[in-house]
């Protein structure tokens, strides 16, 4: 299971990413159930992280906007487990998609510190 916190009627999650060779970081996340990917990075965090570059792909903002998006990979731990995905390159915060919430109950009381949870189905 995963829990998380309600803050600004925000609900956020902590992601650790893994890097070869690095101490594991936590990043703090915004669940976005309309955002139908794996995680965002703002560009200058993926930078950092050097995380490796796939692809650039054509994204449909919420506004309707059609953005080319640089597409990289990293690791994260998810549930306790390890997943190679997809992070798009976009936004100035982080933020966890449905294809990490695939096949889970997410729970959220949106009251602000309420816990909220994610459990594999």
């Amino acid at each position: 299971m995963i829990n998380g916190i309600v803050i600004g009627r925000q609900p956020q999650v902590k992601v650790i990413v893994r890097i070869s060779g690095y101490p594991d970081l936590e990043i703090g996340c915004v669940i976005n159930t309309g955002f139908e990917g794996a995680l965002t990075l703002p560009v200058a965090a993926i930078a950092k992280l050097q995380l490796p570059y796939v692809a650039t792909i054509n994204t449909n903002l919420a506004n309707d906007e059609n953005l080319a998006t640089p597409v990289h990979r990293a690791t994260v731990v998810w549930d306790g487990v390890e997943l190679e995905v997809p992070v798009l390159a976009m936004g100035r915060r982080p933020q966890v998609g449905t294809l990490l919430l695939n096949n889970c109950n997410l729970n959220i009381d949106f009251s602000d510190g309420s816990i909220l949870s994610i459990e594999a189905l």
